[in-house]
């Protein structure tokens, strides 16, 4: 064996969701290969799980990872104007190197957090899938697609999709290339066709921001005469491979129609807040048989990529907004971000769950703490108590990457360095050095 973790609370989000006492759990050749009470054998890297919870790997299906460098940096402001004013002047000024900067933290910062597996889109992905390879976790990285400048930025950018879709089909195994097309407002419907055809030969999945906003909506209804659900599906768009993130404003008929297409959601709680979208109806979603997943969006606007976080916030949501406390229970908000994500990716054949056969990406919380005492439940407490912070062990692909909070693949304090060196290089270029906070200035 190359890891035994060994006498762990396993949780394994099992068709059976069992939740094992005191078992044991093998990895070989980057696939687990036994769950048992006691596992006989030598291995490479023992763990010692006692009174931890071993659990699959958290996955993010929504997320933004270059935008790390844009934390705290534009605050406080409705969508559109936090929009025009202060993200999009500072990203015309982008460079592979901030992508990758950015990329690097927002990998360090989620594998910390015990996400093993993210689902990106943002520019210049090639700096991305570096990120992705350095630092050991698992991306699904999107091509953006728009074409809001013309027909030959969408044939541009479709190009260089295609060529990713074949550049990275057998050079990572911890790497899936999806089709994103930005939104049904920023891509035509030659573009929307021509990403779905694409998707389809190659048999990957479509990442799209739809119905984020309400003002969003009103402005689609009044340019196109329908909804935006309704007009993907009008046009032949939508497909058990489409992924939309956010879907916060959709109506009774859409429901239906994302149920019927087989649409998956990723829905962005914390994000949704924080830029004032709104809430999102998953707990309709969800009771009409649509996979739900959940994602953190840019650091941007959220400020941090914890999932830990997004749980509890995506169960206290739907409870207030339902008036209904027991909307969402916490076995269902968990699925949302371990099992359900897993299949909103196309992925649940391989992660999402601990299964003998399955590849090795698993996660070990630490209970021995205060906030997590005393152990009455282990599912409701990682849902409404445990933090990103309360995760101890990271493997991916069956490879250690953090043990006892050190990593192994990255150098915390580089990294950060560089993502902080290479955010006051970005925006000093974009005009707006001054909403960056220098510390050494204080000192």
């Amino acid at each position: 064996m190359d890891v035994l973790i060994k006498d762990g609370i396993v949780v394994t989000m099992d068709k059976e969701r069992r939740v094992l006492k005191n078992f044991s759990l093998a990895i070989e050749d980057g696939a687990i290969v036994e769950i048992a009470k006691d596992i006989k054998g030598e291995a490479d890297f023992v763990i010692h799980a006692r009174n931890k919870i071993v659990m699959p790997g958290l996955i993010n299906t929504h997320t933004h990872a270059a935008m790390t460098l844009f934390r705290g940096s534009a605050d406080d402001l409705p969508l559109m104007q936090w929009l025009q004013e202060e993200i999009w002047p500072v990203e015309a000024k982008l460079e592979p190197k901030h992508v990758y900067a950015g990329s690097l933290l927002a990998c360090l910062e989620m594998l910390s957090s015990g996400i093993t597996c993210f689902n990106d889109m943002y520019y210049y992905l090639e700096e991305v899938a570096r990120s992705v390879a350095e630092s050991g976790i698992r991306g699904v990285l999107s091509y953006p697609l728009l074409d809001i400048a013309g027909e030959e930025q969408g044939e541009k950018l479709l190009s260089e999709a295609e060529k990713g879709l074949r550049d990275y089909g057998n050079k990572d195994s911890r790497i899936k290339v999806f089709l994103g097309p930005h939104a049904p407002y920023t891509c035509s419907k030659e573009l929307l066709l021509k990403a779905k055809e694409l998707a389809e030969e190659y048999n990957t999945g479509i990442h799209i921001h739809v119905s984020e906003t309400k003002e969003e909506v009103e402005s689609f209804i009044k340019d196109k005469g329908m909804r935006p659900f309704e007009y993907l599906d009008a046009i032949g768009f939508l497909g058990d491979n489409v992924l939309a993130a956010h879907a916060v404003h959709v109506s009774r008929e859409e429901i239906e129609l994302m149920r019927k297409r087989s649409v998956k959601v990723a829905h962005n709680p914390v994000s949704n807040m924080k830029l004032a979208a709104g809430i999102a109806p998953v707990a309709e979603y969800a009771k009409a048989g649509i996979t739900v997943s959940l994602g953190t969006d840019g650091a941007a606007s959220n400020n941090t990529l914890d999932l830990f976080e997004e749980m509890k916030t995506c169960a206290l949501l739907q409870k207030i907004t339902t008036r209904d406390a027991s909307a969402l229970p916490a076995h269902e908000v968990l699925e949302f971000a371990t099992i359900n994500a897993a299949r909103a990716l196309g992925l649940d054949k391989e992660i999402g769950s601990l299964e003998v056969g399955k590849r090795g990406d698993v996660i070990i919380v630490d209970m021995q703490k205060p906030h997590l005492k005393p152990m009455s439940n282990p599912i409701s407490h990682l849902v409404y108590a445990a933090r990103g912070s309360d995760v101890s062990t990271v493997i991916v692909d069956g490879k250690v990457i953090m043990h006892e909070g050190s990593f192994r693949t990255l150098d915390v304090a580089e990294v950060c360095k560089f993502a902080e060196e290479e955010a006051f290089d970005l925006f000093e270029k974009a005009g707006k050095g001054d909403r960056l906070f220098r510390v050494e200035e204080v000192l």
